[in-house]
């Protein structure tokens, strides 16, 4: 069964986003291609050239972060009505987590125990990206 994949989107500032992402939460980026670097760059407009196409970073479980920035013709409009959730094996290392993607960003909810996990916070990252981060899942 396929497992989804997060395609965040960026107004120019995807390199950087994904690199801080890489840092921050691990794992490696395999893809990172503008749009001058594609099978499409004779299409691609000058001043979108720059502009990062496909980045894919993958994480140390397994998992995957896909990105890309909007193309300039399109209206950013910022990640809306999604939150992404990381869970960790500890409260420890949730909070660290939790505090590096928190670095420049807005806290919304403070780490904290909750019923379905022994911590858990939410924050918006420096890149408008949403985060649910928490720590030791318990059984509900």
């Amino acid at each position: 069964m396929p497992h989804p994949i997060a395609y965040l989107s960026f107004n120019g500032n995807c390199k950087e986003a994904m690199y801080f992402y890489e840092q921050t939460l691990g794992g490696k980026i395999t893809v990172m291609m503008s749009g001058a670097e594609s099978p499409m760059a004779a299409m691609m407009p000058p001043e979108s050239a720059h502009r990062i196409l496909h980045a894919r970073l993958e994480l140390p479980d397994g998992g995957m972060l896909y990105a890309g920035d909007c193309p300039q013709h399109i209206p950013y409009e910022g990640i809306k009505g999604v939150t992404f959730c990381l869970n960790y094996d500890t409260t420890e290392e949730a909070t660290r987590i939790f505090n590096a993607l928190a670095e420049g960003g807005k806290i919304t909810m403070p780490v904290q125990p909750a019923f379905w996990a022994k911590s858990w916070g939410m924050l918006e990252d420096k890149y408008g990206t949403p985060w649910n981060i928490n720590g030791v899942l318990l059984p509900i």
